[in-house]
């Protein structure tokens, strides 16, 4: 009997994931497990707390490189990995050039409120609501985000419209792109237009409770507590996760998402990173600050919601998105140095190994990433083998401390997780793979002078992701997916 007790109930559930009539996913930049499960103490009310006692939970891994990115949620957006989507990270090297360039940044389409413009056209494969919109028109789809890369992830190529808060040169005011017919969502226009959302953004930060309440307060905190006046920390800050909830809640009510004959998706991008983040798990009170808000205001946009659409009709969605992995002065406490491999250094250093193989040319194009992007023009001239060359420089890499695996580009498929992580309109002619204690580096141009700078390798230390579902109250266990690519058939 129990057995079919359970077998009804697992019916009953995914009768309701399907029938809700509005889905809300929530990507939260920096999300823990861990974090999440050692706060539960803080959360008498909220959404937190309800998602904690009611949702469907599970955790989940990347079979790919995460950087920190927009590559994690592309994956969770498209059910596919990098090598298929296309969003092996927030950048790309271009040959023509030898350059280095967003990768969502278009020229093709006019920024709405910002110089910069931003398309999905770098996207290869659609996501779950690009597939909703194919099957049915009416479905509308609006993202609100922080962060322009992944709100354009979030709204994916065919949404209705999206908006993204302004960077410092845009001033305090919600932002967005042509690429959508909609443009600038209404509500959105009229936050700007009424001053709410400057209000909102210049809000004072100070803790919510004494700092000795905080269960990791830094030295510097227990001193000084912290205090952030003004905008120029907005994106992680309290006040972020405010405009984005406020708006979320204005669209649905606008737009009536949810209440009619469809289904409706608000995609929306909020975050628990603070300026002094280094790690996703918790190690400062400020984070903690963070974890306080975002269950207030997805308390706040579950209640607003709810109200209008219904509790059956409505289902939630919370994605963690893996920003810093474990830091490395936590790593070190433990005995467990972590070193650094300057990708620079390395494309320097293959560069004179070549020339003291073929003369003083510039055999080498750049390096980005896993990847080395050799002159393949100079190559042809000299009528020398590609793959020659190739393999000579797999092999030269692979002398270096630190290294792991190297190889031509076209032998990648013998490596997993390469093959995952790399897609092949911006792999490179060789790539490689760094041991499990380092983290790749790069020289940067920062005001003016140049320095070395981590580039977020975390593939080998980062956290389970967290995944949370609810669909209207208390739900039967089931057994969720442990792999990312599969949480877009549960979203759906």
């Amino acid at each position: 009997m129990h057995k079919i007790y359970l077998y009804l109930a697992l019916i009953l559930c995914s009768l309701r994931l399907h029938a809700s009539q509005l889905t809300v996913v929530v990507a939260v930049d920096g999300l823990d497990a861990y974090s999440l499960n050692e706060l539960q103490a803080y959360w008498p009310q909220g959404g937190l707390r309800t998602l904690s006692e009611e949702a469907i939970q599970t955790t989940v891994t990347f079979p790919h490189l995460l950087y920190g990115g927009s590559e994690a949620l592309a994956t969770y957006m498209t059910g596919v990995m990098p090598a298929e989507h296309g969003v092996c990270m927030d950048a790309y090297f271009s040959r023509d050039d030898r350059q280095v360039h967003p990768l969502l940044v278009s020229s093709d389409k006019l920024g709405i409120g910002t110089k910069t413009s931003y398309s999905a056209q770098a996207l290869l494969t659609p996501t779950i609501t690009d597939k909703q919109r194919i099957r049915n028109a009416d479905t509308r789809v609006y993202a609100i985000g922080i962060h322009p890369e992944a709100t354009m992830l979030l709204a994916g190529h065919a949404a209705n419209a999206c908006c993204w808060i302004g960077s410092n040169q845009d001033s305090l005011r919600w932002v967005s792109t042509a690429y959508y017919k909609e443009g600038l969502p209404d509500a959105a226009e009229r936050m700007n237009a009424s001053g709410r959302f400057a209000q909102i953004a210049q809000r004072e930060w100070t803790p919510v409770m004494g700092i000795s309440a905080y269960m990791h307060p830094t030295a510097a905190e227990k001193s000084k507590s912290f205090k952030y006046q003004g905008a120029r920390y907005l994106p992680s800050s309290p006040m972020a996760n405010a405009l984005v909830a406020e708006l979320a809640v204005q669209l649905q009510k606008n737009k009536q998402l949810g209440e009619g004959h469809h289904h409706d998706y608000l995609m929306l991008e909020m975050t628990v990173v603070s300026p002094l983040t280094q790690q996703d798990q918790i190690a400062s009170a400020e984070q903690e600050d963070m974890y306080l808000s975002l269950n207030k205001d997805l308390g706040y946009i579950k209640e607003q919601i709810e109200k209008r659409v219904g509790k059956d009709e409505l289902k939630i969605v919370v994605l963690g998105l893996p920003k810093h992995g474990i830091g490395v002065d936590h790593l070190q406490a433990l005995n467990m140095p972590t070193k650094f491999f300057n990708l620079d250094r390395s494309v320097a250093l293959t560069s004179t190994y070549l020339m003291a193989l073929y003369g003083r040319e510039r055999w080498i194009d750049g390096g980005y990433g896993q990847s080395i992007y050799l002159n393949r023009k100079l190559i042809e001239q000299k009528h020398l083998s590609f793959e020659t060359i190739c393999q000579q420089v797999a092999d030269f890499l692979m002398q270096f401390e630190g290294v792991q695996t190297a190889m031509p580009a076209a032998h990648c498929q013998t490596n997993p997780i390469l093959h995952n992580s790399l897609s092949r309109t911006f792999m490179g002619d060789v790539v490689y793979l760094l041991q499990t204690n380092y983290r790749l580096t790069a020289n940067q141009i920062i005001q003016g002078k140049e320095r070395e700078e981590t580039l977020d390798y975390i593939q080998d230390y980062v956290q389970p992701s967290p995944v949370w579902i609810w669909c209207g109250g208390p739900m039967p266990a089931q057994a969720l997916p442990q792999d990312a690519t599969q949480v877009d058939k549960w979203i759906e």
